[in-house]
């Protein structure tokens, strides 16, 4: 699942791409956006701004309707030249919004939906979002308070909430536990002031570090995210998909475990996370 560092790089290419230029093509394989569309057209209309909100890209249309989205698994925004080939096949399109200079294509989207501008802060999601992690004005505190509200949830689940710090996905969630040396499945209300503290600063370190490489490519960003700081791919992760292989820091052989409502797998090195 993309996780907020790529829909952060996407929201900036998309808005490099169409902020300020007005839609000339809008198509969509959901109904429901079709009959927003056909009611009040997106053609016509100019794209303010493509920003992200954790895991959510938010497409802001004049008029005051907002596009919003949300990758799941396999979902992607690309970007073409009007003409150009697309890289993936017509039947995953599902969702296309064109100006005169490109076309935006998602591809295999499975949530999208208008939301009016002044709702957004009422959205059943957006509204519940804890600090976004590569927000400017983050704010820790709130984020602290929060994930100590999370007291009988295991570590691992409670950084996975969205309503407790949006953007982190399970990539981060393990690297993230690795650096700060707690176990994932110790509880929230078992951790100390320093681990809680380290939880926050190491994830929205992480987070931005993968955000700040020089200029995005025209894609949803796929590209070898990196914890370690190493240029070599094959090094580039600390636990994630490491499973039977041995820590990089103390030799001990990382593990893997399905865990938490999804059953998403938590990689972690019982050396190094007692």
């Amino acid at each position: 699942m993309p996780e907020g560092d790529t829909i952060y790089r996407a929201a900036q290419t998309l808005h490099r791409a169409l902020s300020s230029h007005i839609v000339v093509r809008f198509e969509s394989v959901f109904p429901a956006l079709m009959r927003v569309h056909d009611d009040s057209p997106m053609t016509g209309r100019t794209i303010e701004q493509v920003s992200s909100a954790g895991k959510h890209l938010l497409m802001r249309f004049s008029g005051g309707d907002i596009l919003r989205t949300h990758m799941r698994m396999s979902g992607s925004w690309h970007i073409y030249r009007p003409g150009e080939r697309w890289r993936r096949p017509h039947r995953d399109m599902r969702i296309l919004v064109a100006t005169q200079d490109f076309e935006a294509v998602g591809f295999s989207i499975p949530v999208a939906e208008f939301i009016k501008a002044d709702r957004v802060g009422k959205h059943r999601e957006l509204g519940r979002l804890g600090p976004d992690l590569l927000d400017e004005e983050f704010d820790a505190g709130e984020a602290t308070r929060r994930l100590r509200s999370r007291a009988d949830a295991p570590a691992a689940d409670a950084l996975l909430d969205q309503r407790v710090m949006a953007g982190i996905g399970n990539v981060y969630k393990c690297e993230v536990l690795f650096l700060c040396g707690v176990n994932p499945f110790a509880p929230v209300d078992g951790l100390g002031d320093r681990q809680v503290a380290c939880l926050i600063e190491t994830a929205r370190n992480l987070l931005r570090a993968n955000v700040s490489m020089g200029l995005a490519p025209m894609t949803t960003y796929t590209g070898l995210r990196r914890t370690t700081g190493r240029d070599d791919p094959r090094e580039r992760l600390w636990v994630y998909g490491r499973a039977g292989l041995p820590c990089r820091k103390c030799g001990t052989r990382i593990q893997v475990k399905k865990h938490g409502p999804d059953a998403r797998l938590t990689y972690w090195c019982s050396g190094c996370q007692e």
